[in-house]
């Protein structure tokens, strides 16, 4: 498939959409005055011609006067619908030219100590997450980032995920359905924390059963004095009198709800979008195990979480009636109509809350595999990897990085067949190490969450991810560069040690210190790792690393990127060779610049 074509036919419809409903707003925009003017000049006219005339007119033109006020209103929210879609589709074309600066790069979850995703470029402009992210919620877009920072280790799991993102990349329609209904209202990010404490939050109108009583009490009061009223028993005053009491005395709870009130309904109040969502997904067949179930999450005591939630919005709603003061009046005096409802939205959470957080953590998962359904739509040429059972296996062909455009990107192999082994790759400065290990890295992180990689074939298995390759000093605490370092890697063998599977990425060891204790140093740590019985891949410009070979024949291997000088120029291929590098080009870049290198 033409993606570039898909997507600009989607736009153009798009915009032939907006368009469109932009001109029927404005004709019916005009109707409406026109038929209010007709409607204020007949008046003028046949205002003396007797109650029927004026009835008729009144009729002819309100009645239409509201149908196309509702039509109106119909079609604002069509044309807001088509402008997402405009912004939605005009991003994806963005995207497939490798510019994802329209979506959420998720810079709060940049973290220097966290074991790769500073390392890998997970989080922040440019970034991994910017790349996957086509998340709609808030929780949504959590869930997504807390795969990214945790990815699985188990390879059932890893399959099953595999399964559901297949099964999403080939439903377009649904995945930007979904997007874009939950692009069309502002989320906020704090709406799970919220709606959390309000579930959390005790009944305090339920805890007190003098409240129920009340509720009951004051309607049958209201009907006996007002049937002995009617009786002539009693006098009508005295109805009067309680009806008056009770205002005044619901009165006393104004404060209290309001407060409530305002807390909480601006973000129950965003459920309504979380309904279209959940119903976009209660329609569409989902067959894979891991959607199947997520669909039965939404459901509470046999009942279909719209449904449920429906019931919410109305009580709600019905709450909202007290901002009316006539209304307020009558239905305070007849009803204690306040306490009432905030008892039913109270029974509701009682019944239901606990089941709230669920479909929103469903939704939250429904929303990111949805993300990485059109990340692995937008990318037809990357392959699912296979996934081994036993550790440890690194096997990729063709291999490139998933942030680099493919017609600048270098494709290179790596195998890693067994524990323990390590890769040693030496070379020049630019050739291509530090872009090797962060495809390896973010290919490797890739599979583990489920998604589709960049290349023709890979084949891992999943342990832990641990990375140094941009350590930097600490001035709030006092660290050095070296110091940094040597915590990272301290934290690698701690976690070694207890036995924890690792696969490791390491860019320069020691880079921080003299040449003679960073070879000494170097040297010992590799030896260390593999008698820890580990994995890794380690970039350097020491070329006595490859010495380890000897050593170790069973265990390590030796890569090279390599510089060429020709007709006085510098160039790269960015190629993978075997061996140990022969050409280093800092003296020659010196030279270039003017500084003397005797």
């Amino acid at each position: 498939m033409d993606l570039k074509k898909y997507y600009q036919e989607k736009l153009d419809n798009a915009l032939y959409g907006s368009e469109r409903t932009k001109k029927k707003i404005l004709y019916i925009s005009t109707t409406r005055l026109a038929i209010f003017i007709a409607g204020f000049i007949a008046l003028c006219f046949c205002y003396d011609q007797g109650g029927a005339v004026v009835g008729g007119i009144l009729f002819g033109t309100l009645i239409p006067f509201l149908l196309l006020v509702k039509l109106h209103n119909r079609l604002f929210h069509r044309k807001d619908w088509y402008e997402t879609s405009i912004r939605h589709y005009k991003a994806e074309l963005a995207s497939l030219e490798n510019d994802h600066s329209a979506f959420d790069g998720g810079k709060e979850w940049m973290d220097a100590s966290h074991p790769f995703s500073l390392d890998l470029d997970v989080f922040g402009e440019h970034s991994l997450f910017q790349a996957l992210n086509r998340t709609c919620t808030p929780f949504g877009k959590e869930t997504l980032s807390h795969w990214l920072r945790q990815p699985l280790v188990k390879k059932e799991e890893i399959e099953k995920r595999q399964e559901a993102i297949r099964e999403l990349s080939r439903h377009n329609d649904f995945r930007e359905n979904f997007r874009i209904t939950g692009c069309l209202y502002k989320n906020n990010e704090t709406e799970m924390k919220d709606l959390k404490e309000w579930v959390e939050t005790p009944s305090t109108f339920l805890q007190k059963k003098s409240n129920q009583w009340i509720c009951w009490a004051v309607p049958c009061i209201n009907i006996i004095l007002f049937t002995l009223g009617m009786l002539d028993i009693l006098s009508m005053s005295w109805f009067g009198l309680v009806f008056c009491s009770f205002v005044v005395a619901s009165s006393r709870l104004i404060r209290r709800i309001t407060r409530i009130q305002e807390s909480y309904n601006k973000t129950l109040k965003m459920l309504s979008t979380y309904v279209r969502l959940i119903e976009l997904a209660d329609k569409q067949p989902l067959e894979s195990p891991v959607l199947a179930s997520l669909k039965l999450k939404f459901e509470s005591h046999g009942k279909k979480a719209p449904e449920v939630l429906g019931v919410l919005a109305k009580e709600l709603d019905r709450l909202d009636l007290r901002n009316n003061l006539i209304l307020y009046a009558i239905l305070e005096g007849s009803l204690f109509w306040q306490l009432r409802q905030m008892l039913r939205i109270e029974r509701w959470k009682q019944e239901h809350g606990m089941h709230l957080l669920q479909w929103l953590e469903a939704l939250g998962h429904l929303d990111a595999l949805c993300a990485l359904g059109t990340f692995a739509f937008n990318h037809p040429t990357y392959t699912y990897p296979t996934i081994a059972d036993r550790p440890f296996v690194f096997r990729a062909k063709d291999m490139g990085h998933p942030l680099m455009s493919p017609k600048q990107c270098v494709v290179n192999d790596a195998e890693i067949p067994q524990r323990p082994y390590f890769l040693i790759i030496t070379g020049a400065n630019m050739a291509g190490k530090s872009t090797y290990l962060r495809t390896i890295g973010c290919n490797y992180l890739l599979a583990c969450i489920g998604a589709p990689v960049y290349c023709s074939s890979l084949e891992i298995y999943p342990a832990r991810l641990m990375t140094s390759l941009r350590t930097s000093d600490s001035l709030a605490n006092n660290e050095s560069y070296f110091f940094a370092e040597l915590k990272r890697l301290q934290q690698i063998l701690e976690r070694l040690k207890n036995g924890e599977g690792m696969f490791i990425i390491l860019d320069e060891i020691l880079k921080g210190t003299n040449s003679i204790d960073k070879q000494k140093g170097s040297l010992a740590l590799v030896k260390q790792l593999l008698q820890l019985k580990t994995n890794g891949i380690i970039a350097t410009h020491d070329i006595l690393l490859g010495e380890l070979k000897q050593h170790f024949p069973n265990e390590i291997s030796n890569y090279r990127f390599e510089a060429d000088i020709q007709n006085d120029e510098l160039t790269f291929s960015y190629k993978l060779k075997e061996g140990v590098a022969q050409n280093m080009n800092a003296c020659f870049l010196m030279q270039k610049m003017g500084i003397v290198v005797e």
